[in-house]
């Protein structure tokens, strides 16, 4: 793990702008600030090319002799491919809105991590190569060659980038920056600089249908341990199954809620709460996993993960999919899944064995996010809830990047949490819903050898938490999203101590009062339940 500065001398941030300008500024890897080389092997596993041995610490890359090429080429099949770059390309004006709704820059004081002169490290390539100013006129025109220096500059930023896409929201002319960090990220992956942190999952997805590599029969006995641990607080025993053709529905999750605390309380919720209504779904050993890290490596890696899902509801023969809480999984389904994999029409349209309601948003998709389901369900009075039992919890709730801002997903999570919990909180208005400030170790960030750059880049989410810990006392901070579950009980530890992270599941699951359950001491962490005098929980 990177060594961290204190707080008080991260917080430090020098904003004023530098003497130099930003093309005669060299790349500077600083320690913490980037993530370690992919491996051979993970490359490999996937088709990916030029994997070899090597780091960003030294001289030589390692790159293909006809590296150049590889990225000319790449980069005129991408802007023939997709009409939105050269768009995104041709129509920023420069006018900085974007420069300080970055928490990357907000976090770092660096002006290559302002959006616009981030996509500018692509953009000016671009000018260079594909306009005739840019050919005529060189720098005038904000164009500039293609040298080493500048891979190494886009593999140090657009590494930098979680593509929160917060910047677009407040960008007159909608320019979507995650889209030119993908593309970036494309066009390194053509020369093999890809990084372990995300070669790896997307090879153990590739090959085992999950992230962590987990191996089928691991899988099931970790879900059956938690099967034990929800009997040992409730009495109650859930069966889930594996494998189960003709099922209703197919329920896939994020494989972090299945191995990490604090996402394994969050799993346990999703047990209990299809045990207690009677749902009739199974999981998959060979789609274990939910969560998309192909949307942070190339498009076409984006599809072949996806596919895997549809491909399993298909031979399982289910009726449509539920989807557990994680973010970039539904990025991918909601934005791409109609022109990338789909429509599925193989499928039924959703729609809710309990409560009857359909899932018109779904239609084509024919997956649902779990808190859609869940506020529907709570909605037409199907479960029986006792707030109560969180009240050692006051929360608020991080709008998690991509259901936030990719799905509209902004209402029903908070629906829940108002119906689950008694102690609720709302940090400023201009750090939630589509505003929502990223938790700075998204995209496949996630990793200990850049976790300067982490918590430097959280700074922004973990400072609004902060207020509403001092101002409500809140202690728990609220997601849907594995990553988010992840990675801000990090950032809170170093940012904002006595503050914990949760799943909105992992609530329903100490609410839910389900039919024959013993009298519950404990919640699902198996912490003490308050109690009231006369001993009853509270």
């Amino acid at each position: 793990m990177a060594k961290v500065p204190k707080p008080e001398q991260l917080v430090n941030i020098d904003h004023k702008p530098p003497a130099k300008p930003w093309m005669d500024m060299p790349v500077k890897f600083e320690e913490g600030m980037w993530c370690y080389a992919a491996k051979p092997e993970s490359l490999e596993a996937v088709g990916l090319p030029n994997p070899r041995k090597w780091s960003p610490e030294e001289e030589d890359w390692k790159l293909p002799e006809n590296w150049k090429e590889v990225i000319f080429e790449g980069l005129r099949e991408r802007l023939e491919k997709y009409r939105s770059l050269r768009i995104f390309m041709d129509i920023c004006v420069r006018c900085g809105a974007c420069a300080d709704k970055c928490h990357f820059f907000l976090g770092t004081g660096d002006p290559k991590n302002m959006p616009v002169l981030r996509a500018e490290l692509l953009r000016s390539i671009y000018r260079k190569e594909f306009t005739v100013a840019g050919k005529l006129l060189g720098k005038m025109a904000g164009a500039r060659e293609l040298t080493e220096d500048v891979v190494k500059e886009w593999f140090y930023y657009f590494f930098q980038c979680t593509q929160c896409r917060r910047c677009s929201v407040f960008c007159p002319y909608g320019i979507d920056t995650a889209e030119i960090t993908i593309i970036a990220r494309e066009l390194l992956n053509l020369l093999g600089c890809n990084i372990e942190w995300i070669a790896s999952p997307v090879a153990n997805c590739y090959k085992k249908g999950n992230h962590l590599g987990i191996q089928p029969h691991a899988l099931k006995d970790m879900v059956e341990m938690l099967a034990d641990d929800i009997e040992d607080v409730t009495g109650i025993r859930v069966e889930p199954t594996f494998n189960r053709k003709g099922a209703e529905i197919l329920f896939i999750p994020p494989s972090g809620d299945v191995f990490a605390d604090p996402g394994i309380y969050t799993f346990m919720g999703y047990l209990m709460l299809f045990h207690e209504i009677g749902l009739d779904y199974t999981l998959s050993t060979y789609a274990s996993e939910g969560g998309n890290f192909g949307s942070f490596t190339s498009h076409e890696m984006m599809k072949r993960l996806n596919a895997k899902m549809y491909a399993e509801a298909e031979r399982l023969g289910v009726k449509w999919i539920l989807g557990g809480e994680c973010g970039h999984m539904w990025r991918v389904v909601h934005q791409y899944m109609n022109t990338m994999n789909g429509p599925a029409d193989f499928l039924e349209e959703p729609v809710s064995p309990i409560t009857g309601t359909k899932f018109e948003n779904a239609k084509s998709t024919k997956m649902v996010h779990i808190v859609e389901f869940t506020a529907d369900l709570i909605r037409n009075n199907k479960l029986k809830l006792d707030p109560s039992r969180n009240d050692h919890f006051r929360i608020t709730f991080h709008d998690s990047c991509n259901p936030a801002r990719a799905m509209g997903l902004f209402e029903e999570p908070r629906y829940i949490i108002k119906n689950t919990c008694n102690y609720f909180y709302e940090m400023p208005e201009e750090t939630i819903r589509e505003k929502t400030f990223c938790c700075g170790s998204g995209a496949g960030l996630n990793a200990e050898e850049n976790m300067v750059m982490r918590m430097k880049g959280g700074l922004p989410r973990a400072n609004a938490v902060k207020y509403v810990h001092e101002k409500y006392d809140v202690n728990t901070l609220t997601c849907i999203c594995a990553v988010d579950r992840a990675a801000l009980p990090t950032l809170m530890n170093y940012w904002v101590p006595g503050v914990s992270v949760s799943g909105v599941h992992e609530l329903v699951g100490n609410a839910l009062i389900m039919k024959g359950e013993k009298q519950r001491t404990t919640n699902l962490r198996g912490e003490p339940l308050l109690r009231t005098e006369d001993g009853g929980d509270v």
